[in-house]
C-alpha cells in the first residue's frame, strides 16, 4: 500500500454532488423520514441473528444426523453473511441508528463471524470508500498476487486462468479473517498511522482482536466439537464449509460491484492528484445490480445499490431503493454514468468478463 497524500480534483464536476446531496436531503425532509434504520431494520436484525444462532444451538443439542447438521451449518452460512451485509455493515458506517452505542454494538457483531470491527472499518470505510478502485490504496482490489483485480498491477502468467479459479478463492475470505488477516492488517495499519482513526491505542485494538478471536473459537468451534453428537471431523468440515460459502457470497456481492468492465481504476499523478471529482469517480467505479429484486436487496442489505451506498454511506440501506431514482436522474442530468446490471446473474457474468480481461491484459 502506498503511503501518500492522495487528493481528488475539486475543480471539475463538483456541482453534481452538491446538487445530489441537496436533493437527497430534500427527499428525507419532504417525506419526514429519518436517514437511519427503521422498524424493518429491527425485524431484519432479529431474522439474521436467529438464522445464525438457532441452528448453532440445535447443533449443540438435538441434531444427531450428519446431513441435518450440515443443513444447520448452511443456515448459519446464510445468517453469517446476512449479519455482515445487512446489520454490521450499516452499523460500522454509523447508519444503523443515530445512537452511537447501538451502532457500536451492532458493528461489533462481526466478532460472531470471527472478524475485527476495527480492521474492517479501516479497510472498508477509510480505504475502500475513500479510494475506490485506486490501486495501492483500495485493499478490496488487492487480494495478493494470486488474483489480478487492477490493470495497474503486474500480470502473472497464471492470471489468464483467474476467471476459473477466483470463485474458489473467494471462499477463503472469512477463513483468512478468523486466522491471520486481522493481525497482519493491525501491524500494517499501525505503521501507516491508520489505527489512529479508531481513537484507541494499538495495544487496545490488538488485545480486542486476540480476545474476540479466542472467544470465537471457543464458542463456535470448541463447543460443537465437545457437544455435537457427531464425529469431530464432521463438525470441523461443517465449520470450514460455513466459512467457505460465506466467503463466496461476500466475494460475489462486493466484487461484482467494482471489478467490472465499466470501472476505470483512477491513478494519482506524481504529485498525488487524481484527475476526477470523488463523487464522479464513485459513479464510474461502482455498479448496481438487480435493482428490482426485492428479496435479493433485502438479504444483501441493499448492497445491490452500491452506487447509492458509495455516495451516501451514512444513509441506511433501507432507503437506497427510493433515493436511487434521484441519483440516476441527477447523474443523467449531468451527463454522468449510472452503471447498473439488470440481474445478479448478469453482474456475475460481467465480473467474470473483467477477470478474464485483467488476466490477459498487460499492465498499464
Amino acid at each position: 500500500m502506498q503511503n501518500t497524500n492522495i487528493r481528488f480534483d475539486r475543480t471539475s464536476n463538483i456541482d453534481f454532488y452538491k446538487t445530489l446531496q441537496k436533493r437527497v436531503r430534500k427527499h428525507f425532509k419532504d417525506t419526514n423520514t429519518s436517514k437511519y434504520g427503521n422498524a424493518s431494520m429491527v425485524i431484519k436484525t432479529i431474522v439474521m441473528l436467529s438464522l445464525y444462532f438457532v441452528p448453532f444451538i440445535l447443533i449443540l443439542t438435538v441434531v444427531d444426523s450428519v446431513w441435518l447438521m450440515f443443513l444447520m451449518w448452511f443456515l448459519m452460512t446464510l445468517g453469517m453473511a446476512g449479519i455482515g451485509m445487512s446489520i454490521m455493515h450499516d452499523a460500522n458506517h454509523g447508519s444503523y441508528s443515530k445512537n452511537k452505542f447501538v451502532n457500536n454494538f451492532m458493528g461489533d457483531l462481526i466478532s460472531v463471524a470471527g472478524g475485527s470491527d476495527s480492521m474492517w472499518r479501516i479497510q472498508h470505510n477509510v480505504l475502500h470508500h475513500t479510494y475506490t478502485n485506486v490501486t495501492g490504496m483500495d485493499e478490496d482490489i488487492d487480494p495478493g498476487s494470486v488474483l489480478r483485480f487492477s490493470p495497474h498491477e503486474e500480470r502473472k502468467s497464471y492470471h489468464k486462468y483467474q476467471h476459473y479459479y477466483a470463485w474458489f478463492l473467494y471462499g477463503m475470505m472469512t477463513i483468512m479473517w478468523i486466522t491471520v488477516k486481522d493481525f497482519k492488517q493491525a501491524i500494517r495499519y499501525k505503521k501507516l498511522g491508520l489505527t489512529k482513526t479508531e481513537g484507541a491505542s494499538f495495544s487496545r485494538i490488538l488485545s480486542k482482536i486476540v480476545v474476540h478471536k479466542f472467544l470465537y473459537y471457543i464458542v463456535f468451534l470448541v463447543l460443537p466439537l465437545i457437544f455435537a453428537p457427531v464425529a469431530w471431523y464432521w463438525v470441523l468440515l461443517g465449520f470450514i464449509s460455513m466459512h467457505f460459502f460465506t466467503g463466496v457470497i461476500l466475494g460475489l456481492i462486493f466484487q461484482s460491484a467494482h471489478v467490472v468492465p465499466t470501472s476505470n481504476y483512477p491513478m494519482p499523478d506524481e504529485t498525488g492528484n487524481i484527475k476526477a471529482d470523488w463523487a464522479v469517480s464513485q459513479l464510474v467505479n461502482t455498479c448496481n445490480f438487480a435493482p428490482n429484486s426485492k428479496l435479493l436487496s433485502w438479504y444483501v442489505g441493499g448492497l445491490n445499490f452500491q452506487v447509492e451506498h458509495h455516495l451516501f454511506p451514512n444513509i441506511c440501506h433501507v432507503h437506497y431503493k427510493k433515493i436511487s431514482k434521484i441519483v440516476r436522474e441527477t447523474a443523467e442530468e449531468f451527463n454522468l454514468p449510472y452503471n447498473s446490471e439488470k440481474s445478479f446473474g448478469s453482474a456475475i457474468k460481467s465480473h467474470a468478463m473483467m477477470l478474464k480481461k485483467l488476466g490477459r491484459q498487460d499492465q498499464l
